[in-house]
C-alpha cells in the first residue's frame, strides 16, 4: 500500500498542539524546580549524621527510582484517594508524581556533589564559626552546581519527556492532544512525527544552553 504524506493535516493540528505544549511546559516548569528542591532537602538528610534521617532518605529514593512513573502517576490519582480521601485532579497528582520522581534523582545528584567537596573546606567553615545552613548555601552549593550541572541537566530533558506519560489521567498535553487527532483524523505518522519535532525544538535548545554554561564555567575554572 502507497503511502502519502498529508502536510494539511499537520498545519491544521497545529493549534491544537500549541494548546498542548503550553500545558507541557506548564507542568515541567512546576514539578522540575520542586523536585530539585525536595531532592536538596532529601540530600541533606543522605549526608547527615542522623541514621534515621539517612535511612528515611534512601528509602524515599530507592522508593521512587525502583518503581515506573507511569504507575506511580496512577497511584496518586486513583489510590491516593482511596488511602486519604483526598481526590486530585489529574494535573495536581500528575505534578505531584513528577516531582516526587524527581526527587530521588536530584536528592543523588546533589549528594555526589556535596560529598565532592574537600572535607576540609567543611572543617575550615566549620572553625571559623559557620553553621551548616550557611557552609551549604555561601561554600558548597556555589561551587558544586558545576558540577551538577550535567547531570541536572540530563534530569530535566528527562522530566520534559515524562510529561506525555500524562495523558493516560487525560492532562490535555501535546501526548493527549496527539491521540486525539490521531483518532480524528487517521493520520498517525503526521501527528505523531509533527509532535516528535516539537519536543525536539522544545528541548534541545535547553541543552545547547547547558553546553554553553558547562564552556564558560570551564573557562573561568
Amino acid at each position: 500500500m502507497e503511502f502519502s504524506w498529508d502536510s494539511a493535516v499537520v498545519w491544521t493540528s497545529l493549534p491544537v498542539l500549541g494548546r498542548g505544549i503550553i500545558l507541557t511546559v506548564e507542568l515541567w516548569a512546576v514539578a522540575f524546580p520542586l523536585g530539585m528542591l525536595a531532592g536538596a532537602l532529601f540530600s541533606l538528610g543522605r549526608t547527615s549524621g542522623s541514621r534515621l534521617l539517612n535511612g528515611l532518605s534512601i528509602a524515599w529514593v530507592e522508593v521512587f527510582r525502583n518503581t515506573p512513573v507511569l504507575i506511580q502517576l496512577i497511584w496518586f490519582y486513583y489510590a491516593l484517594p482511596v488511602l486519604t480521601g483526598v481526590q486530585l485532579s489529574p494535573l495536581q497528582a500528575s505534578l505531584l508524581a513528577l516531582g516526587l520522581n524527581t526527587s530521588a534523582y536530584c536528592c543523588e545528584i546533589f549528594r555526589s556533589g556535596i560529598q565532592s567537596v574537600a572535607q576540609g573546606q567543611w572543617e575550615g567553615a566549620k572553625a571559623i564559626g559557620m553553621r551548616k545552613a550557611q557552609i551549604l548555601r555561601r561554600i558548597i552549593f556555589p561551587q558544586v552546581f558545576k558540577r551538577m550541572l550535567p547531570a541536572l541537566t540530563n534530569r530535566g530533558i528527562e522530566m520534559a519527556k515524562m510529561t506525555s506519560l500524562c495523558s493516560v489521567l487525560s492532562v490535555q498535553e501535546i501526548m493527549y492532544q496527539g491521540r486525539l487527532l490521531s483518532a480524528a483524523y487517521y493520520r498517525p505518522l503526521e501527528i505523531f512525527t509533527c509532535v516528535a519535532l516539537i519536543y525536539f525544538l522544545v528541548i534541545w535548545p535547553l541543552s545547547l544552553l547547558s553546553g554553553q554554561l558547562e564552556k564558560r564555567w570551564s573557562r573561568s575554572d
